[in-house]
């Protein structure tokens, strides 16, 4: 009975985990000269392989009319490829835990997309948050102590691409829903789709990857975020169906939270007293800004 109850709290802190630790595998497939395109290849591929295997052990198929074909390729690109574009071309510049404190603006980037497509209604509380929010991304790019060099503030626009793009696919689903597909099916279509059109774009750009002979830390580092994103999106979907959105969307603040901490144990990178402020605003900000059980919401 206790196992039972605690296995939600456990696969929640785990999916954190896995999510927050892309980051900063991002932050050294980069450094060693790895790109966008390139990077993103691989992650379609390898996560085409495990999903595959997972819609195969779950006796599902893969839908290919038309509406799913449209569907798969719409996630493909702003579940994707635009925003890892932006998160990987921005981890050439940021430190990676700013880049985990940039990505906690999703929920608030969401709020004001769902008000103007009519299935939000304006809340006081929830624009409060929005500010925090703001306010906190200002406390990075503002202070000259915040970042290693100030310079480096004109590459968080970029960074905030990323959030902008998760927020305007959680929009779109849940305004138009998955063309009849559940969400394995969704992100293995996507995959797959992705991996034809980001192979010839990574090898026009000259970013492709060939597998190496001898394996770096670049390399595991590409495999681990396939790994990652796979098997905490995996949890995801299973966890929402065991118990509710509501509880599952907690996740946040630990992919957030263990964003700043992986950076810390793997990079060794160290903030000032600002950045360490920004993430506390930011967290304040998400949670007011999450949807509370039992809302109403426009349909």
């Amino acid at each position: 009975m206790t196992r039972t109850r605690w296995l939600p709290l456990i696969l929640l802190i785990g999916m954190g985990a896995l999510w927050g630790i892309t980051q900063p595998l991002s932050k050294i497939a980069v450094a060693d000269g790895y790109r966008d395109i390139g990077i993103i290849f691989w992650q379609f591929a390898i996560g085409s392989v495990l999903l595959g295997a997972l819609n195969l052990v779950r006796g599902r198929g893969l839908p290919l009319g038309p509406a799913q074909l449209r569907f798969y390729l719409m996630i493909a690109l702003i579940g994707t490829i635009l925003p890892n574009w932006a998160s990987f071309t921005a981890a050439v510049h940021l430190p990676s835990g700013i880049l985990s404190i940039v990505l906690a603006t999703v929920p608030m980037m969401a709020f004001p997309i769902a008000m103007a497509l009519g299935m939000d209604r304006f809340s006081t509380l929830r624009f409060v948050g929005l500010l925090l929010g703001l306010g906190a991304i200002v406390m990075i790019a503002a202070p000259d102590s915040s970042l290693p060099d100030p310079s480096l503030a004109i590459w968080l626009p970029v960074a905030l691409i990323a959030p902008f793009f998760y927020a305007v696919e959680g929009n779109v689903v849940a305004k138009w829903g998955t063309a009849g597909l559940d969400a394995v099916q969704v992100l293995l279509g996507a995959s797959i789709l992705g991996a034809i059109l980001a192979l010839p774009l990574a090898l026009v750009t000259g970013e492709f990857i060939a597998p190496p002979a001898i394996w770096g830390p670049a390399d595991w580092a590409i495999v681990g975020i396939a790994l990652a994103h796979t098997s905490a999106y995996a949890t995801y979907v299973w966890l929402v169906g065991q118990t509710g959105a509501v509880f599952v969307s907690q996740v946040g603040y630990l992919v957030t939270g263990f964003g700043v901490v992986w950076a810390k144990l793997v990079l060794g990178e160290s903030y000032s007293g600002w950045i360490w402020g920004a993430l506390a605003l930011m967290l304040i900000g998400v949670a007011l800004v999450q949807p509370r059980k039992g809302a109403n919401q426009g349909a």
